[in-house]
């Protein structure tokens, strides 16, 4: 089997296996292995001096160990069979791909929110952002949806994507442990301010270059112009370095504006705005996200083809 083949299938069976599946909560998942890594190491390191050198060191230790891990499994599978390669690959591919899941936790919540009212949609969307959702409106709900989405378009679809196109499953694995470490860690509180900080920088530099695609391919699919002049004029004004791009496209594209104060932890935390026109969010609008989304997800995967695989594609 030539090696363009054994890129380009286990990337298409995984992301047909998480278009059709989602989140395979009911199996072992390698996420949760990071998690209980990153829990396990924080609870011994997070204490005493050196905060920052020893949180720098477990961030850069895990990614290694899960790079070379995950390299090892690559080689051991290869030299087994190349049809075992795919199998695992694919597998995989499939278990760092969270397109699905992700549509279907913000569908959850714009369902919960219609059908079980106002206290049931704030529940709901605790389970997918970090804000305090107890006090949230109707509308700031599903303001607080379209805009994890567009965030978790880049972190949970076209970074990981970007980084196996790169480096195949060990770059994307590595790129998972990075954002999850981020995800627990990453936080500017007291607690992980300088234990976490190294991890969160290490997770902007990863999503640098993924955010940015991530919001281009969104107008691009769209055709949309004022998503476009969006990604300029509001892109960097975002107190993340990379959330701003992907969030600035949808608010052009759905002609709405994001931001503003949020409670975090009991903290009062104030994002710029990002677009003008503070409409009603309405329930059409979720379904136009689940259009850019897939549109996003899949143009990922045609372009990652058609780099490694252009002569075939054109055939």
């Amino acid at each position: 089997m030539e090696q363009i083949e054994l890129i380009i299938l286990p990337l298409v069976i995984g992301y047909i296996l998480d278009l059709i599946f989602g989140d395979p909560r009911s199996l072992p998942h390698p996420i949760v292995l990071f998690g209980n890594a990153i829990t396990l190491f924080t609870k011994y390191l997070n204490k005493g001096k050196y905060l920052l050198l020893k949180g720098a060191a477990m961030a850069l230790g895990l990614a290694a160990s899960v790079y070379f891990i995950f390299s090892c499994i690559n080689i051991i599978t290869l030299n087994w069979n190349s049809t075992v390669y795919i199998i695992v690959t694919s597998i995989f591919v499939f278990y760092g791909l969270a397109n699905k899941s992700l549509l279907q936790e913000g569908f959850a919540v714009f369902k919960h929110l219609n059908e079980k009212g106002l206290d049931a949609g704030r529940k709901r969307l605790s389970w997918i952002v970090g804000r305090d959702t107890s006090k949230l409106s109707e509308q700031e709900i599903r303001l607080a949806v379209l805009e994890t989405l567009s965030e978790n378009l880049s972190d949970g679809v076209v970074a990981p994507l970007f980084y196996y196109a790169i480096a195949g499953v060990p770059g994307m694995m590595c790129y998972k442990i990075i954002n999850t470490m981020d995800s627990m860690i990453g936080y500017k509180n007291e607690k992980y301010i300088l234990y976490g900080r190294f991890a969160a920088r290490l997770d902007d530099i990863a999503n640098f270059i993924p955010a940015r695609i991530t919001a281009f391919l969104m107008v691009l699919l769209t055709l949309n112009s004022k998503g476009f002049l969006y990604i300029f004029k509001y892109g960097h004004a975002h107190l993340s370095p990379n959330a701003g791009y992907p969030e600035s496209a949808l608010a052009g594209i759905m002609n709405c504006q994001f931001g503003g104060a949020h409670d975090y932890g009991g903290k009062s935390v104030y994002k710029p705005f990002i677009g003008i026109n503070n409409r009603t969010i309405l329930n059409e609008d979720i379904h136009k996200l689940f259009y850019i989304n897939h549109s996003v997800c899949f143009a990922s995967i045609f372009l990652i083809t058609a780099v490694h695989f252009p002569y075939r594609i054109l055939l």
